[in-house]
């Protein structure tokens, strides 16, 4: 059973039967590393205008970033290197960032303030209630998860974010043609993903082989992959476009 139930419900079956994706098992552990100087200072003197709060619900794209930008979402952001990266690369888009853990949510926002980025808006906060509470359906361009915890051992496996009721989740936040980007290190966590995407309705492979894609260019090489490739390694990329 979860933590919470969303504000407005008063149990979880209440929840359910209007349509709310309730987890009743947690796909993270919530490790509290301690904040360095830089971090804790970069929360504390940005979060006004980079920080996100669940509490405050459903959100505008238009009126957090003043623009009409196609809206990306990434799920699980870790220390928010890649993520800046992106967000710097692509200023004609806008970027909402979602991760547990402060530590990387206090380098991710140091990094975009030295980046200079201005794109890019972040949640320390559960996805699973972010996307409940504060996202629209069929406001999303892109949502992004990579790296997820691959939750190894197979009595852990229903721990795994991509589930059936995850991916239905994400299809109802994604506009018509928008597309649910993932990838892992873990084939097996790959080969459930494929499953998992190919078994739910409304949503279309962009593999030309209906199975994995080539990392496209703006999900960014990182230090962790380039190890992992020279060592054998496999990642495997998924991206499946909503098309109901």
């Amino acid at each position: 059973m979860t933590d919470k139930i969303e504000r407005t419900h008063k149990t979880i079956e209440q929840a359910e039967q209007e349509g709310k994706y309730i987890r009743k098992v947690r796909s993270f552990v919530k490790r509290e590393g301690r904040l360095t100087k830089a971090q804790e200072r970069a929360i504390n003197e940005h979060w006004q205008t980079m920080g996100l709060n669940h509490s405050d619900g459903a959100i505008s794209g238009v009126e957090l970033f003043g623009n009409n930008n196609p809206l990306v979402l990434e799920i699980g952001f870790g220390m928010g290197k890649s993520l800046v990266e992106m967000a710097k690369n692509s200023p004609e888009l806008n970027f909402i960032g979602v991760e547990v853990h402060k530590p990387g949510v206090g380098a991710c926002i140091a990094l975009a303030v030295e980046q200079g980025v201005t794109n890019l808006k972040v949640y320390e906060h559960d996805a699973i209630e972010v996307l409940a509470d504060c996202i629209s359906d069929q406001s999303l361009t892109t949502v992004q998860l990579f790296f997820p915890d691959p939750w190894h051992k197979k009595k852990h496996h229903k721990r795994r974010i991509v589930q059936a009721s995850f991916v239905e989740s994400i299809r109802q936040k994604l506009k018509i043609s928008g597309v649910f980007h993932m990838a892992t290190d873990w084939q097996n966590y790959a080969e459930c993903m494929l499953e998992d995407m190919q078994n739910s309705a409304g949503f279309e492979n962009l593999s030309t082989t209906n199975d994995y894609v080539p990392r496209p260019d703006p999900r960014p090489l990182t230090k962790f992959e380039n190890r992992g490739q020279r060592l054998g390694h496999g990642v495997w990329d998924l991206q499946f476009k909503r098309v109901d």
